[in-house]
């Protein structure tokens, strides 16, 4: 709906094309968000395992870098997502398909959360 709008207008396909840019720019930024966060946790991981091998906190810490980074790079390309459907293609499937990509991002964060923090989102911290 929105394309046919933004299309008919003069100009109207460039700024599509700027739109999808922006969209695939987002998506990029979280792929290397992601990627990076792994090679930093993994040497820092390493780094931290070789200097101080008798430490059983490495690996926690590990997982939790990992976690945290996984969930910024989900909620970034949730944000593509949203970019690109409710500018570009606002159709039932593609909001369908962005339904289902944000229940699994969301079903993905509570696992996290349970895992790095042994306790459901929705209660308190624990106090250690």
């Amino acid at each position: 709906m929105f394309r046919n709008i933004i299309a008919s207008a003069p100009r109207g396909e460039i700024i599509l094309e700027w739109i999808e840019f922006a969209a695939l720019t987002i998506e990029i930024l979280a792929v290397l968000i992601i990627v990076m966060a792994i090679f930093y946790a993994v040497g820092r991981y390493a780094f931290r395992t070789i200097l101080h091998p008798e430490d059983e906190k490495h690996y926690q810490d590990l997982k939790a870098r990992l976690g945290k980074s996984l969930l910024l790079g989900l909620e970034i390309l949730v944000a593509a997502d949203v970019v690109r459907t409710v500018a570009l293609e606002a159709t039932l499937q593609s909001v369908i398909i962005l339904g289902l990509l944000v229940l699994i991002r969301t079903f993905l964060s509570w696992a996290l959360v349970v895992e790095l923090e042994d306790r459901w989102p929705w209660q308190a911290k624990r106090e250690t």
